[in-house]
């Protein structure tokens, strides 16, 4: 089904492939066939820098939803924005339920508006698009680029290079700044054969993210779809995969383009924006993954994560052993907080599950609505637990959906068919009930992605599957069933796009500013506090240790109804952790004070010095200074860090790092990071990003680390970085790293974040 190559290989002509290792290898160059690949040649038209080695991108377009939006627009305000000088598209898809926070997301949505003309943007009111696919019918172009500060800004499969990046990101390229990075290896994935019928792209995705994910195979790399099995794909299917690629951890991807993708921009009247993509007649790739496929079967991502991926048919044979492996995985992230069983959900020797959804970015597509509707004609999902959810992505699907009668039968089944809407992805729509087990053709199924809060004994569980085996489960009320199984014509239906719908609500500025426009600013939308700069030295309590071998963003700040404090720095902060680890926000706290009142001191306005206001630094400033005697409240910074094994897997929303920041955090420590775009956020919000070599810690939770000459370390581009865990008898040395970073990043931590970076 898939094969993973263990070293780089070569492509020739697009459809052979030679490993680098193979006697015919030696006819080609790696160094010169790395510039064949389209990954290359793009991030070459994009890059400022004249250094393909490192390289500084400016992208073409920008997009943000409504929960980073104005913590975006915020940054980039305070650092003197007068105009975008890009297009950049306010999508609002994600606290468009405005029932939820009082007034705050419809307050947030005005925000975006106003922003929109004052600066010269696009506005999408609520429930009309979900941000990806208004970006795929609208912004797309082949051998573009576009940033987005959602992580599933995947673009590929229509020829656009498209980065899901925190916020921070965003806030560089509108202060025409450049998005710097290293080169990025480029791994091909080489399709080949066609998907049987009841096959969809989610199986696809999965059955490739289960292949790469643990190995970190593609991580931080651009995946680039190659191969004769890429026009077997409508391009429906392919944006399917496409979006996908997200949960493989990879920075980005790219696909040859044809006649399919041709006419997709076609349909949506942009037919000038198309161009054929296509790697050059030899090309290097750091990595092959081989797709078969006609061998792909329905597949589904068992609960916590979308590479926890087994067949359908696997987990039905050996329902009781799989159930109990997700049970195993369970106690890892909640230990004895909740009782978490599945073996309820076995009746009669079958798995039943209590939902059903398909929705968002990667299931709310016309063909796979086209295709659960088909399956689901005439049948009945019953009238007891089970329910099933459909979403389309934006209005004009859902108008074509409607025209085309597949609401009818959607509906008539059992169904309900609701606007676009992000919520079922990360919690805020469509939450199951304390126990129940859900099956969604969406992005992500990490603990509480679904509404779970484990603090308060509820949980729930999200499988991912594709949207015509969720529909053949509906059709057997709730009894997990492959779409493979199902004896239903599924047809394919023409797609019309109708333009009007966006004409007649979207704003387009067309890119005209106006500096008139008041901006409204409801009462929940604050500013950032003011943030300090980095000190010679640093005194961090360690005030939560994570050994969960992954941890996600959505574990550091909670998704769903915390979203509504989003535009609220301090308001959200409260949330940070609340999950995972509910003794964080009080500690970090508690820690902060002694750093308020350090920076009081040297304000001369301080009622109290930093011993006063936490009484245990008598004890730790005893002890450090017995090795630096010259560490005082002017020299060294107060502040908090986290440990954990491997964070920042999922999301990426900046608030994951900005929480910890404005709760006085200063680092994070880890073995690795998760990914690229949770790093960055650290960076640009002045947080060292610290990794420690495995093995065992040389600190625990409620240990302070004293690291001397921080400040001098940074500026002099040092990655080893000696550091003192305060014990009982006394220091311990130990050794934290770095890691790269670029000249600007070090001066953004230096200056303690980005606003400070760039302030005017």
């Amino acid at each position: 089904m898939i094969k993973l190559h263990e070293n780089g290989a070569f492509l020739v002509g697009g459809v052979e492939i030679v490993p680098e290792n193979a006697e015919g290898a030696k006819a080609y160059s790696a160094s010169g066939a790395r510039k064949g690949t389209m990954a290359y040649r793009i991030l070459e038209a994009h890059n400022t820098s004249g250094n393909m080695e490192k390289l500084k991108i400016k992208f073409d377009k920008l997009t943000s939803h409504d929960i980073t939006f104005v913590g975006i627009i915020q940054t980039a305000r305070a650092s003197g924005l007068t105009k975008f000088p890009i297009p950049y598209v306010l999508t609002n898809c994600h606290n468009s339920l405005c029932a939820v926070g009082g007034t705050i997301n419809e307050d947030d949505h005005m925000f975006g508006l106003t922003c929109a003309k004052k600066y010269g943007g696009i506005y999408v009111p609520p429930h009309q698009a979900v941000i990806h696919q208004f970006a795929r019918e609208m912004l797309a172009e082949a051998g573009g680029m576009i940033l987005g500060s959602d992580s599933h800004t995947r673009y590929g499969a229509l020829g656009t290079m498209a980065v899901g990046e925190g916020g921070p990101e965003l806030v560089k390229q509108l202060l025409s700044q450049t998005y710097d990075i290293k080169l990025p290896g480029v791994v091909g994935v080489y399709l080949k054969g066609e998907p049987v019928p009841g096959v969809g792209p989610q199986d696809v995705a999965l059955a490739i993210i289960g292949a790469v994910f643990a190995n970190g195979y593609v991580n931080n790399k651009v995946m680039e779809f190659v191969g004769p099995g890429v026009k077997n794909l409508s391009a429906d299917f392919r944006i399917g995969i496409d979006v996908m690629t997200t949960e493989t951890t990879c920075l980005s991807s790219i696909w040859t383009t044809d006649e399919k993708i041709e006419e997709f921009y076609e349909i949506h009247g942009r037919k000038s924006a198309y161009k054929e993509l296509a790697p050059e007649e030899v090309a290097y790739y750091d990595g092959m993954i081989e797709v078969d496929l006609s061998k792909i079967k329905p597949m589904i991502a068992m609960p916590f994560h979308p590479s926890n991926v087994y067949t359908i048919e696997e987990v039905n044979k050996n329902l009781k052993d799989v159930l109990h492996e997700v049970e195993e995985r369970a106690k890892v992230s909640f230990g004895e907080k909740v009782q978490y069983s599945l073996q309820d959900k076995i009746r009669d020797g079958k798995l039943y599950v209590d939902q059903g959804i398909i929705a968002g970015c990667a299931g709310g597509g016309f063909e796979n609505i086209c295709a659960a509707a088909d399956i689901l004609e005439d049948a009945c999902i019953g009238n007891d637990e089970f329910t099933l959810s459909v979403y389309p992505a934006s209005m004009p699907i859902y108008m074509e959906l409607v025209k085309n009668g597949a609401v009818t039968k959607l509906i008539k089944a059992g169904g309900v068919v609701k606007t676009a809407f992000c919520g079922p992805c990360f919690g805020a729509g469509d939450t199951p009930s304390n126990n129940a087990f859900s099956i969604r053709h969406s992005t992500r199924n990490f603990p509480n992605r679904e509404g779970s809060k484990i603090q308060n004994g509820q949980i729930a569980s999200v499988a991912l599957m594709d949207a015509r085996s969720i529909a053949a489960t509906a059709a057997n009320k709730g009894f997990l069933t492959p779409a493979t199984e199902i004896d239903k014509e599924l047809k394919k239906y023409k797609y019309f796009f109708d333009s009007s719908i966006y004409a007649n609500r979207v704003f387009d500025s067309h890119g005209v500013a106006d500096p008139n426009q008041e901006i409204k600013m409801g009462p929940n939308i604050k500013d950032w506090p003011k943030m300090v700069a980095l000190t010679d030295n640093l005194l961090l309590k360690v005030v939560s240790e994570i050994h969960d071998p992954v941890t996600t963003t959505d574990e550091l700040i909670p998704s769903g109804e915390t979203s509504s404090y989003r535009s609220n720095p301090l308001g959200l902060a409260e949330f940070t952790l609340s999950r995972k680890d509910p003794e964080y926000v009080g500690l970090a706290k508690e820690v902060q004070k002694a750093e308020k009142a350090r920076e009081a001191v040297l304000a001369g306005d301080a009622s109290e010095k930093p011993c006063q206001a936490l009484p245990e630094l008598h004890e730790v400033m005893d002890k450090v200074r017995k090795v630096f005697p010259d560490a005082n409240h002017t020299n060294f910074g107060i502040g908090s860090t986290i440990f954990a094994v491997k964070p920042g897997d999922g999301s990426a929303r900046e608030q994951a790092a900005s929480c910890q920041k404005v709760l006085g955090g200063w680092a994070n420590i880890a073995h690795e990071y998760a990914t690229k775009r949770y790093r960055s956020n650290l960076i640009n919000w002045g947080m060292l990003p610290f990794v420690i070599d495995k093995g065992d810690l040389p600190f625990t939770k409620g240990d302070y680390i004293y690291i001397p000459e921080i400040k001098k370390a940074v500026v002099e581009k040092n990655n080893d970085i000696k550091a003192y865990a305060v014990k009982a008898d006394g220091l311990k040395e130990f050794t934290l790293h770095l890691g790269d970073l670029t000249d600007e990043e070090r001066e953004i931590i230096l200056k303690g974040c980005l606003i400070n970076y760039n302030a005017v």
